[in-house]
């Protein structure tokens, strides 16, 4: 089984497409919340994220990860995999 992905995104942010694109590249399906313009849904989003405000804010589990450079610090780490088989 494997894990629930969320990641927040703004529709024309490169990082949010690095992103996505990581996720893809290993056959993760995920559930993406556009929030362009929404402030309230980067309010909500805030909340989660511990208060960061920058896109693309990912959460794997319910467990915040942060943003692109920190998945892709995750993968290059080699704990990505693990985190995303977890269910």
């Amino acid at each position: 089984m494997t894990a629930t992905v969320e990641i927040y995104t703004w529709s024309t942010c490169p990082f949010c497409i690095r992103a996505k694109m990581l996720l893809e590249r290993k056959g993760i399906n995920y559930t993406e919340l556009c929030i362009d313009g929404d402030e309230a849904a980067r309010a909500e989003m805030a909340d989660r994220a511990n208060g960061r405000r920058s896109l693309p804010q990912i959460f794997i589990n319910d467990q915040h990860v942060g943003g692109c450079d920190d998945l892709h610090a995750l993968e290059r780490q080699g704990q990505l995999d693990a985190m995303l088989q977890a269910a």
